[in-house]
C-alpha cells in the first residue's frame, strides 16, 4: 500500500511551505532569547507575539526544491508531507514501512525519488547501500500506484536519485545504470528549475524524456489521418493534433542529461514576452493558418487507404507517431507550440502539423538556419553555439566530431569539479573577468591538430587520435572533459592566485590566448607521447597519468612567473604571441624533461636566442656610446678641454693603464684614448668623479652610496659579456633584457639636452621613468 500521496490540488498549502528556503513560526516575546541561540531570526513585531524566521537545513531545502519542482511541472498525484509510505504487506501491522522522500505520478508515469545531500561537496561511501535499498522498492512501488491510482494505460515506472553536493565515482554511476536508478544533480535540478520557468508544465516531459529515454510510454500511442507526400526527397506528412499531444513529444534543444547550460537554448530560442503575447491571442480565440514544421525521429508507420484519383499529390492514410518523450524536433513553430504550455486550450485545440520523416541532423539544420536565421529570428552567433545540437548525430564523421567537441566545450563550464566551471562566455551570457573564455575560442583551440581522427586523403582506413574515445559520441565527449579539465587543473591548482584573476589586473593565463596557448602545449605532448604508443588505445585514466608530468612541469613553471613575467606572458598577442607563449612553455617543459622535443623548438630557440642577443647588443651599444659622449664631455668641461689634463684628472690609473696599452697597441687607430675604455671602466671613473657625476648617472632606485648606484653599469657589462661571446651557447634571458631596456630608457630621460655651455641637462626625480 502507499500512503501519503495525494491529487496536487489539495497540496497547495503544503506548496507555500516547500517553495520557500525557510521556515516561519510565532512565539511570545519571553521565548525569543532561547529562539535566538537557535538560529530563529525576527521577522516581525506584533503587540503581543513575535514573528520568526529561519532557513531550512540544507538537506530539507534541497528536498524540497526536488519536490516544489515536480509540482510546478503538473503532475497529478504527490506525496505530502515526510514523503511517500509504501507498506511491504497491506494488511500486516507489523509490516515494514518504506519511506520515499518523493513521489510524482501523472497519466503516464510514476515516479520514486531519494534525496540526498551534503553541506559540502564530498564522496559518499554509504551510497551504493543507499542505492540497493531504493532499488528493492521498485516492484511494490509499481502494484501499489497501479492498484490505487488507476489509469488507462499501464504507467512506465521510475526510479531516480536526486543528490547534492555529492561527488560520485564512474563505479558508482555504473551501478546506478545496472540498477536502472537515474541520477540527477544540484545543475540538473537548477536546468529543470529554470526551464519550468520559462516554459511552464510543459518541461515535464522534456524531465521525463531523461528519465525514459527512449522507452515506448503506452499512453503516449496516438494514430492520426494524415496526408505523406515528398519534399526535397525526403517523405513528409501533413496532419492536424493537439497541442497538449504535442508538447509531451517535442523538443526545441538536443540536451543531453548533465548539461545544464542547455535551458539557454530555449531561453534564447523561445521568448518568455513572445509566449506571453501568444498566449494572450490563442484565449481570445484566435487561430494559427501556418503548419508548424517538426522532424521525427525516427520512421513512423503510415498505412495508406484507399483513395480515389491521382496520388502524386499526395496518399491518405493513418499515421501512427512513435509513443516516446523527445520524438520531435521543432524547426519552426516553438513559440505556437510552447504558449500552450499551462492552457486547458491545448487539450481541445488543433495545430497543423508538418512532419519530415527522420531527417538528417545536417538537413535538419540547414532547415532550421533558412527558417530562423534568413528571417532574422535567431542571432548568427547563436547558431554557431547549436552546432553540436544541430549536428551531434552528423553522417560525415568530421562534421560529427566538431559538434562532439562543442559539446564537450559547452559542458566544461557546467561541471563543478571542472576549472572551467562559470568561466566559458556563451552568446548571451555577460562578459565577466572570469567569464571571460569564450566558446569559439577554446573550441577552435581544441579542434586544431589531429586530436581525433587522421582521414587519409587517397582512401584507407580511418586513423583515430588520442582524444578519440570509441564510436559513442558520449564517451569521446567525456575523454575531451576529463583529458582537458586534468591538464588546467594542474595549472589552476598550481597558480591558482594568477588563474583566478581571469582576465583581470594581474590575470592572462584563465584567458582567451593564456587558454589556446597552453591547449597547444597539450597538443605537442600528445604528439611527443604518440611517437611512442597508440594514445587512442588507452583507456582514459591511462592517458591523463601519462600526461600528469607534463601538467605539473608546465603549471609549477606557469607558477613561478614573477609578477612582471606575467605581464610580458599576456602582453604578447595574436597568433606570434601565442606561437611564441606556447614555445616558451614548451622549452621550460623540455629543461626538466629533455626527452620532450616537439617539432620545431630546437629551431626556435636558436632564433629566439639570436634575436634576443641581437636586440641586447643594440642596447648595450647605446647605453655604452651615450656613457661615453656624457662623461667625455662632464670631464672636460669639470678638468678643461686639454686631453691629457681630463685624462689624468679624471680617469683613475687603474683604469688608464690598460686603456693606454690597448692604445699604443692598436697605434691609436680608433681615435682618441676615450676609445679604448671599455664599459666596466665607466664604474671606477663615475666613483672617482662621484660629486659631478654622481646626480646624473648614478642609479637612485638601486639604494644609497655610490657603489650601489653605481653597479648597475657592471650589469650591462655581465650581459655585455655573453652576447660578444656567441660561441658559448648562451643566450640573454628576458630578464635581462627587460632589465636593460629599463636602463636605457632611464638613460635616455636623465640626459635630455646639452645647455648652450655643453652641460647636461638633469631631469627632475619626478619625470624620470624607472
Amino acid at each position: 500500500m502507499l500512503d501519503n500521496v495525494f491529487k496536487v490540488d489539495q497540496l497547495r498549502g503544503i506548496a507555500r511551505v516547500k517553495s520557500s528556503d525557510s521556515v516561519t513560526k510565532t512565539i511570545q516575546p519571553p521565548m525569543l532569547e532561547k529562539a535566538q541561540q537557535d538560529g530563529w531570526s525576527v521577522l516581525k513585531r506584533n503587540k503581543h507575539s513575535i514573528r520568526l524566521v529561519k532557513r531550512k537545513p540544507h538537506g530539507t531545502n534541497f528536498e524540497d526544491r526536488v519536490w516544489t519542482l515536480l509540482y510546478r511541472m503538473g503532475f497529478a498525484h504527490l506525496s505530502g508531507s515526510g514523503g511517500g509510505l509504501l507498506t511491504v504487506n497491506p494488511g500486516d501491522d507489523t509490516s515494514p514501512i518504506s519511506q520515499i522522500d518523493v513521489v510524482a505520478v501523472d497519466d503516464e508515469t510514476a515516479l520514486a525519488i531519494e534525496c540526498k545531500s551534503s553541506e559540502a561537496f564530498v564522496t559518499r561511501p554509504q551510497f551504493q547501500d543507499e542505492l540497493g535499498k531504493h532499488a528493492l522498492v521498485r516492484s511494490r512501488f509499481q502494484q501499489a500506484v497501479g492498484k490505487q491510482l488507476l489509469a488507462d494505460q499501464k504507467r512506465q515506472v521510475a526510479l531516480l536519485m536526486f543528490l547534492s553536493q555529492i561527488r560520485l565515482s564512474e563505479n558508482d554511476r555504473k551501478r546506478a545504470k545496472e540498477a536502472n536508478v537515474s541520477i540527477f544533480d544540484d545543475v540538473d535540478l537548477a536546468y529543470y528549475e529554470q526551464l519550468v520557468s520559462h516554459i511552464g508544465p510543459a518541461a515535464r516531459y522534456q524531465f521525463l524524456a531523461d528519465v525514459l529515454p527512449g522507452k515506448k510510454v503506452p499512453g503516449l500511442a496516438l494514430r492520426v489521418p494524415a496526408v505523406q507526400t515528398k519534399m526535397g526527397g525526403v517523405n513528409c506528412y501533413t496532419f492536424s493534433v493537439a497541442p497538449a499531444y504535442l508538447l509531451k513529444i517535442a523538443f526545441v534543444s538536443h540536451r543531453a542529461k548533465g548539461r545544464g547550460s542547455d535551458v539557454n537554448t530555449y531561453q534564447r530560442m523561445i521568448r518568455k514576452s513572445r509566449l506571453t503575447a501568444i498566449r494572450q491571442y490563442i484565449n481570445n480565440d484566435g487561430v494559427f493558418p501556418t503548419n508548424i514544421v517538426i522532424s521525427l525521429e525516427q520512421k513512423p508507420r503510415f498505412d495508406q487507404i484507399e483513395q480515389h484519383g491521382d496520388s502524386k499529390s499526395g496518399r491518405l492514410g493513418w499515421l501512427e507517431l512513435r509513443p516516446t518523450y523527445k520524438s520531435a524536433w521543432i524547426i519552426d513553430g516553438q513559440h505556437r507550440l510552447f504558449a500552450y504550455s499551462g492552457l486547458e486550450r491545448s487539450e481541445t485545440s488543433s495545430l497543423a502539423i508538418l512532419a519530415f520523416e527522420n531527417l538528417s541532423a545536417s538537413r535538419q539544420a540547414d532547415l532550421f538556419i533558412d527558417i530562423n536565421a534568413q528571417q532574422k529570428k535567431v542571432k548568427q552567433s547563436l547558431l554557431e553555439e547549436l552546432y553540436a545540437e544541430l549536428h551531434w548525430n552528423s553522417d560525415d564523421p568530421v562534421i560529427r566530431t566538431r559538434a562532439i567537441v562543442s559539446k564537450a566545450v559547452q559542458s566544461l563550464s557546467d561541471d563543478r569539479d571542472s576549472p572551467f566551471y562559470g568561466r566559458v562566455l556563451t552568446a548571451d551570457e555577460k562578459k565577466t573577468s572570469t567569464r571571460c573564455i569564450t566558446l569559439s575560442s577554446l573550441y577552435s583551440s581544441l579542434n586544431k591538430g589531429e586530436l581525433f581522427a587522421f582521414y587519409p586523403r587517397k582512401g584507407g582506413p580511418v586513423e583515430y587520435g588520442p582524444l578519440w574515445g570509441g564510436d559513442d559520441n558520449e564517451q569521446t565527449r567525456v575523454r575531451i572533459c576529463q583529458v582537458t579539465n586534468s591538464w588546467f587543473g594542474a595549472i589552476a591548482s598550481h597558480a591558482d592566485d594568477w588563474w583566478n584573476l581571469g582576465s583581470g589586473d594581474g590575470g592572462g593565463i584563465a584567458m582567451n590566448d593564456g587558454v589556446s596557448t597552453c591547449i597547444g602545449v597539450l597538443r605537442s605532448v600528445l604528439e611527443h607521447l604518440e611517437l611512442s604508443e597508440r594514445l587512442a588505445r588507452l583507456e582514459t585514466g591511462e592517458l591523463v597519468a601519462r600526461l600528469e608530468p607534463f601538467s605539473e612541469t608546465l603549471a609549477t613553471s606557469l607558477a613561478s612567473l614573477s609578477i612582471e613575467e606575467r605581464r610580458r606572458f599576456r602582453d604578447l598577442r595574436g597568433v606570434q604571441g601565442v606561437t611564441t607563449r606556447r614555445r616558451r612553455c614548451e622549452q621550460a617543459i623540455q629543461a626538466v624533461i629533455p626527452s620532450f622535443a616537439p617539432t620545431g623548438l630546437v629551431e626556435w630557440m636558436e632564433l629566439e636566442k639570436r634575436q634576443t642577443n641581437d636586440q641586447a647588443k643594440r642596447i648595450i651599444d647605446n647605453i655604452e656610446m651615450t656613457m661615453q659622449r656624457t662623461i667625455l664631455e662632464e670631464l672636460r668641461r669639470e678638468f678643461g678641454t686639454d686631453d691629457e689634463q681630463w685624462w689624468f684628472d679624471g680617469v683613475p690609473i687603474a683604469v688608464r693603464k690598460p686603456a693606454m696599452l690597448r692604445y699604443e697597441e692598436d697605434g691609436g687607430k680608433r681615435g682618441g684614448k676615450e676609445f679604448y675604455l671599455d664599459l666596466v671602466d665607466y664604474q671606477p671613473i663615475l666613483k672617482q668623479n662621484w660629486h659631478q657625476l654622481g646626480g646624473l648617472l648614478g642609479y637612485a632606485d638601486a639604494g644609497s652610496g655610490k657603489e650601489k648606484q653605481s653597479a648597475w653599469i657592471n650589469s650591462v657589462n655581465e650581459v655585455r659579456r655573453i652576447v660578444s661571446h656567441a660561441s658559448s651557447g648562451q643566450s640573454v634571458t628576458l630578464e635581462q633584457l627587460d632589465l636593460l631596456e629599463r636602463y636605457d630608457q632611464w638613460l635616455v630621460t636623465r640626459i635630455t639636452a646639452m645647455d648652450s655651455q655643453g652641460a647636461a641637462v638633469l631631469v627632475p626625480d619626478a619625470l624620470v621613468v624607472s
